[in-house]
């Protein structure tokens, strides 16, 4: 017996997952950029990302339209990450890691709670970022929204690979997180690099939130808890330690999310975070390292 396949639908939720997987990936990312440089995931990504949307919200509603209000939220949001790190993660630099991971904890409930005291909690709406108009390729019809998003999200991490990979400075962040102790006898100055991958870090959560605040139609202060679930997911399916990993795990996840939420009916959208889960789960069973990732070796 033979089942029809209506390739057109299953290209269609492909590129929405997609979609998903490149906003997925720059948060995924920014958790990788952290992690290496300090060891510890960064539970208030999201809600770093979630204070960044909101302030290009408030630049909109001052008159910007979307892209200066985005160029602007992406250079304040660097700044502030910097700062961050300068003032709240610097004291405690030398301390055990679960010491740095509650301060990100506490950082998460002190984001959360500074944007419902300065934006209460009705909801917002952010304009589109790209136009809403379909449009057919190859007898396929596709969102522009989708494929605007993916182009933006794959931009910005492309843009990360290229600065990482043939600047001086970007070397120098390398080498600061693979090995502090060895770049310091350089002349590297590792404290401020590791500021520098919280201020990219934190400018990268930004483009994940406002590719994400359009796509949602409108917004709170919670909606970037779940795709920070997403992202973690996708980071350690990928690998935690590689940024490739965490790309190419959140794109597998955005199209593996989106497929089985529209083809499996008992899935739908409200078993796609418990999904999530069990791909960590799953992963951390069978490879812990993640596809990319490099697997510990320790010496007896």
């Amino acid at each position: 017996m033979f089942f029809a396949v209506d390739w057109a639908g299953v290209a269609q939720q492909v590129v929405a997952g997609l979609s998903s997987g490149g906003i997925y990936a720059t948060l995924a990312v920014a958790l990788v950029l952290i992690y290496r440089a300090t060891g510890v995931i960064n539970f208030a990504q999201g809600e770093l990302a979630m204070l960044s949307t909101f302030l290009a919200w408030t630049l909109t509603q001052h008159g910007l339209s979307y892209w200066p209000a985005f160029a602007l939220t992406l250079l304040v949001s660097f700044a502030g990450g910097i700062a961050l790190e300068r003032v709240v993660i610097q004291p405690v630099e030398g301390a055990p890691v679960l010491t740095v991971a509650i301060v990100t904890v506490g950082l998460f409930f002190l984001c959360s709670g500074a944007a419902f005291w300065i934006w209460s909690p009705e909801v917002k709406s952010m304009p589109n970022a790209f136009s809403t108009r379909p449009i057919r390729i190859a007898g396929v019809g596709f969102s522009i929204a989708d494929l605007g998003v993916i182009g933006v999200s794959l931009l910005a991490v492309a843009l990360l690979w290229l600065f990482f990979r043939f600047t001086k400075l970007g070397l120098a962040m390398r080498a600061a997180a693979l090995n502090p102790d060895s770049s310091r006898l350089t002349g590297i100055r590792v404290g401020w690099t590791i500021a520098l991958g919280w201020g990219l870090a934190a400018a990268l959560g930004a483009v994940a939130g406002l590719m994400a605040a359009p796509s949602l139609g409108s917004f709170d202060q919670s909606f970037m808890q779940p795709i920070l679930l997403y992202a973690f997911a996708g980071a350690v399916l990928g690998g935690i330690d590689s940024p490739l990993g965490a790309v190419v795990g959140s794109l597998l996840l955005g199209v593996f999310l989106n497929v089985i939420g529209t083809y499996v009916s008992w899935v739908g959208t409200d078993l796609r975070q418990p999904a999530a889960l069990a791909v960590i789960l799953a992963v951390l069973l069978v490879r812990p390292a993640g596809l990319f990732g490099r697997a510990a070796v320790r010496r007896v």
